[in-house]
């Protein structure tokens, strides 16, 4: 495997800093790694940092599973660039950088293996740029704006952080229509809301506040609480009030299901059901989020995964 390696010039410059906070791999080296290096790094990085993605992987088509490697390695080191470094200035200089070997993905001359991975998938696709570049957005509004007026701002935020994600499976699936797309729009808000929801005190201690602040003066919750974890009945109130949101937005997406083919389907199903589980795991903690983060049990996870791979299974028989 190629080293991975930061470059001299980054050396005094704040996103310095940055890379020595994140894994040393994650830097971006002086030449480019060939593309069978640069897909293993991809695979390796999949495979190491997210159990659900392992999970959803048995149920990909073996022809699509390096590419979905590709696209996310590139969500998990760009989620990780602006979440995990610490330092809000660094933070940009890092997504910069990143903005500029996807620029150079687009044009041909990528470094990092992620990209010279990516640049495959890519081609092969005709996935459009603002895709990729939209999640960057999102991870660069996350070092600046940490509260949330409205609904519609914690929608707003959601059209950059989640949805191009489901836009991404579709476009590797075959589908790039709009009417999908919006359909995919629903399930990526949903289960970016139920994370929101399930994460309240742990956002909250790195800055963050998705809630709205409208529904915290309608309900008469306000920061003090949060901070100290009091889950008061208006909080509570508060939170029922956010999964039933929640719930509906998932209820919006359902008929995606029966749009797509039997295989993304059955992914579409699991993750869909996973985000549920988050909002009913909310809801038998009687919506007291506040220091104890609801989960979902092993033995929950592995009922929905059976469950999937039984309705996989019974779909290959018609």
């Amino acid at each position: 495997m190629t080293q991975i390696a930061s470059t001299d010039s980054r050396t005094s410059s704040p996103a310095s800093l940055g890379w020595s906070r994140l894994p040393i791999e994650y830097a971006i080296p002086e030449t480019p790694p060939t593309l069978a290096e640069a897909q293993e790094y991809c695979r390796r990085l999949s495979r190491s940092h997210y159990e659900n993605f392992s999970v959803a992987s048995w149920f990909l088509p073996q022809r699509l599973r390096q590419h979905f490697f590709n696209v996310y390695a590139y969500c998990r080191i760009s989620d990780d660039l602006g979440d995990e470094v610490g330092d809000t200035t660094s933070s940009i200089e890092l997504l910069d950088q990143w903005q500029t070997e996807l620029d150079a993905c687009y044009h041909g001359t990528p470094r990092h293996p992620v990209f010279v991975a990516l640049a495959e998938t890519v081609k092969q696709f005709d996935i459009p740029q603002h895709e990729f570049s939209d999640l960057l957005r999102a991870f660069r509004q996350d070092q600046t704006v940490t509260r949330f007026e409205t609904f519609n701002h914690v929608l707003a935020y959601c059209r950059y952080s989640a949805n191009p994600v489901g836009h991404l499976v579709l476009y590797l699936c075959g589908y790039r229509d709009p009417e999908r797309q919006q359909l995919s729009d629903f399930t990526c808000t949903a289960l970016q809301l139920a994370n929101f929801w399930q994460d309240v005190s742990v956002d909250y201690f790195k800055g963050r506040i998705y809630l709205p602040l409208e529904d915290m003066r309608r309900f008469g919750v306000n920061e003090h609480d949060i901070a100290s974890g009091n889950n008061t009945a208006a909080f509570c109130d508060m939170m029922k009030f956010e999964v039933e949101r929640a719930s509906d937005w998932f209820r919006r997406g359902l008929p995606l299901i029966r749009k797509v083919d039997r295989e993304l389907a059955v992914d579409v199903e699991l993750f869909t059901r996973g985000g549920q589980e988050i909002l009913n795991a909310i809801e038998r903690q009687n919506f007291a989020v506040l220091g104890r983060r609801p989960s979902i049990s092993k033995g929950r996870k592995l009922a929905l995964v059976a469950r999937a791979a039984l309705g996989k299974l019974l779909g290959a028989f018609r």
